[in-house]
């Protein structure tokens, strides 16, 4: 079995792939066609694609991503690809709640004061509030920061990532209301995503981890974004498509919500694109799920797929067949 894996693999990564196997290092800018007949692709999807004209044989694609979307796009009949479920569940869920936190603690306004040199600016923090909330009532204290405790979190996803998120927001003190696909009762209520219109005007957090699919592109456009409460935080560890780029620059732009995200529709951003200079806007480029643990899980996910291919048993986390 030739295995065609990223020639940047570091010595301890190629260390947990097994034995009984032809490894072939994949160079980012392939100049001849290469034959083999398992593929670890990169986790870019740009150098991905580039590689992939240059692949011949290909019958499994072993994905160290949970997202999969760009590979299914790609892959020809036949081809099996599998994801990386689980391997980057943890940092994932981390980012989400650090952006929600640093949101509502006011972080990347405290930040450009400490770039300043300058705390006398922070009497503009209780005037960002007021305008985030559409609420100018004077408060004593003024306002430094928001409480997550108690905030009402609309969570759109409750695969596995989601529930990690769950399990990591929850001690925190807020109401949970879970979305996915269909709905089910056990082991806790999860609404349809069908009831999704219904249940954004009480949601203060709206947290979007769910899979990029032709369901749900643009899942979160203009309606949905005005169905939301005033000063409502939308984070965004999902995909770029799944929210209407455009309505969610004019919806920044005119004070209605804020937003963390860590993809964008397009990916990379463009330098002269709008969504850059939005208000009330934390950004990432999609960093969330990539740690220095995240990669030797994924990678060992791959070893064990392998494994289970050389002992002729059945692939886990299969996403897609080609037939």
């Amino acid at each position: 079995m030739r295995v065609g894996y990223p020639a940047s693999f570091t010595s301890d990564l190629l260390a947990l792939l097994p034995e009984g196997i032809e490894l072939v290092p994949i160079p980012s800018h392939p100049e001849e066609a290469i034959e083999i007949d398992l593929w670890i692709p990169p986790p870019a999807p740009a150098i991905g694609q580039r590689i992939w004209p240059h692949l011949r044989g290909v019958r499994i694609i072993l994905s160290l991503m949970a997202g999969t979307d760009w590979l299914i796009a790609l892959a020809p009949t036949g081809v099996t690809i599998c994801n990386a479920q689980d391997a980057h569940n943890i940092p994932t869920a981390e980012w989400t709640v650090t952006a929600i936190l640093a949101m509502l603690k006011y972080l990347p306004w405290y930040h450009e004061l400490q770039r300043a040199a300058d705390w006398r600016g922070r009497v503009q923090i209780p005037e960002v509030y007021a305008r985030i909330h559409d609420d100018p009532a004077p408060t004593f204290p003024p306002v430094q920061q928001e409480e997550l405790h108690g905030k009402r979190v609309l969570l759109v996803g409750y695969g596995s990532i989601g529930k990690t998120i769950e399990k990591l927001i929850l001690p925190f003190g807020v109401e949970m209301t879970r979305v996915a696909r269909t709905a089910r009762t056990e082991p806790v209520a999860v609404h349809p995503v069908s009831e999704l219109d219904a249940l954004l005007p009480q949601a203060e957090i709206l947290i979007l981890i769910l899979p990029h699919t032709a369901a749900s592109h643009q899942l979160i456009a203009a309606h949905q974004l005005a169905l939301l409460p005033q000063g409502a935080l939308v984070v965004n560890a999902a995909r770029g498509p799944i929210v209407h780029t455009d309505a969610l620059v004019d919806a920044l732009n005119a004070g209605r919500i804020r937003a963390a995200v860590d993809v964008t529709d397009p990916e990379p951003l463009p330098p002269e694109h709008p969504l850059w200079r939005c208000p009330n806007l934390l950004l990432t480029p999609h960093v969330a799920g990539i740690t220095p643990r995240s990669s030797p899980r994924a990678v060992g996910l791959a070893a064990e797929q392998i494994r289970r291919l050389l002992r002729n048993e059945p692939l886990l986390h299969v996403v897609h067949t080609g037939h």
